[in-house]
């Protein structure tokens, strides 16, 4: 199985930031010679050994302190190194250095670099060899399984204890710090998806009530033209459709101030908090149809919203209303339209249907509902309904004619 190896210069699994190499270095060179000095004054305390001078001793004691400097690129090769070294210096027949105090580092630096598993493993291997050989060499087993076993095992265990929870925490600071940085991208995400909503938002209200608005101020001026035309003037009817310019003109003004008041301040704007212009509702319904009847086309009305409808549903049923209608001057060439307003225990069904052209001659049919080459308005209109969970239908009736049916959930958009 390949070595992991440990990154210089970077964060390491102990939870440093921007560790130099040299820093690097530094520490593993201060715990080599740690390990070296604690082995040294075991092996100068002389305690057992055979005839081997001491110098070898010695030399296994710096073995094992030159093994730190590479513990962060290789800390499974340290820790099995070190395990056969001391099984080595005791088949020598070395003065005794204990088993537990010279793998500590090669242990604790195993998992803190998530080789816990390795560490585990091969300390229960060491404590198996040497007890089982103590045994056998005839070692009192009171003194080497009551006592000697268990300070053996128990500073094993805190090395590997301590390494992996060095670990845990570095690891789990890491987490808290990509956490943090997908927490802060999702807040930016999201800010720019309501910023991306409240351009579109904007658009559709421009193109619904400055477009309507425009609408019969384009056809009044049509009219008012025609009256005029080649020097036959009726006054009285060029001064109708010129009054009827200018209230229109007036009417889409001030929806245009509300868009850009919108823009600078959304607070006032705004009714009940929902985002919902306060000139957008079925309460001016009967000025929206008188200046469509205005325009030269029939309207007939049937059926209301009803009381207490919600804000939301409210603007976009009045919406619906306008952009069919809009469109029904434009394209149909309608001499009627009719809307119905459905009101259920759940819902409300807006229904605008005209008796415009249907198909023509050679299969070509009437313009679509957003004008077509690009247009916004139908675009517009699904917007709206998809926003408050409604339905939307439109498309040429049998015969002749056009209609558009929204079904708008009192719930939908909470």
């Amino acid at each position: 199985m390949p070595d992991r190896p440990g990154p210089r210069g970077q964060q390491d699994p102990s939870g440093s930031t921007d560790r130099t190499g040299r820093q690097a270095v530094v520490v593993d060179a201060l715990l080599g010679f740690a390990v070296f000095a604690v082995v040294a004054i075991a092996i100068g305390a002389g305690i057992g050994g055979g005839d081997l001078p001491p110098t070898v001793a010695y030399a296994f004691a710096t073995a094992l302190g030159l093994l730190m400097l590479v513990r962060r690129r290789w800390p499974l090769a340290v820790l099995l190194l070190t395990a056969v070294l001391l099984i080595v210096y005791y088949v020598a027949d070395l003065p005794v250095i204990g088993l537990a105090v010279p793998a500590a580092a090669a242990l604790y630096s195993a998992a803190l670099f998530d080789r816990t598993r390795w560490a585990v493993g091969t300390a229960a291997a060491l404590v198996v060899v040497s007890t089982t050989a103590r045994l056998a060499e005839g070692q009192d087993p009171a003194f080497l399984l009551g006592y000697e076993l268990v300070s053996t095992v128990a500073i094993m265990g805190a090395a590997i204890a301590l390494g992996d929870g060095v670990r845990q925490r570095a690891e789990g600071a890491r987490q808290r710090e990509l956490i943090a940085v997908l927490d802060a991208q999702a807040r930016e995400a999201e800010s720019a998806e309501l910023l991306a909503r409240e351009r579109a938002r904007i658009a559709r209200d421009l193109h619904d009530a400055v477009g309507h608005h425009l609408s019969v101020v384009s056809l009044h001026t049509s009219v008012a033209a025609e009256a005029l035309e080649e020097g036959a003037v009726d006054a009285p009817v060029a001064r109708a459709e010129l009054d009827h310019v200018s209230q229109a003109a007036r009417e889409g003004l001030r929806d245009l101030r509300s868009t850009v008041r919108a823009l600078r301040d959304p607070g006032p704007w705004s009714d009940n908090g929902d985002g919902v212009e306060r000139v957008a509702g079925l309460a001016h319904l009967d000025d929206l149809v008188a200046s469509v009847r205005a325009a030269g086309l029939t309207v007939r009305v049937t059926g209301e919203g009803g009381p207490e409808l919600p804000g939301l549903v409210d603007a976009t049923a009045y919406r619906v209303v306008q952009e069919a209608l809009t469109n029904t001057l434009r394209h149909a060439r309608a001499e009627t339209a009719e809307v119905v307003l459905e009101r259920a225990e759940e819902s409300l069904t807006v229904t605008v249907s005209d008796d415009g052209t249907g198909p023509l001659p050679g299969g070509a049919r009437r313009e679509p509902l957003d004008g077509g080459r690009g247009g916004t308005g139908l675009a517009g209109m699904r917007e709206r309904v998809r926003m408050v969970e409604g339905t939307l239908e439109a498309g040429p009736v049998p015969r002749s004619g056009y209609r558009v049916r929204a079904r708008l959930p009192l719930g939908g958009g909470e």
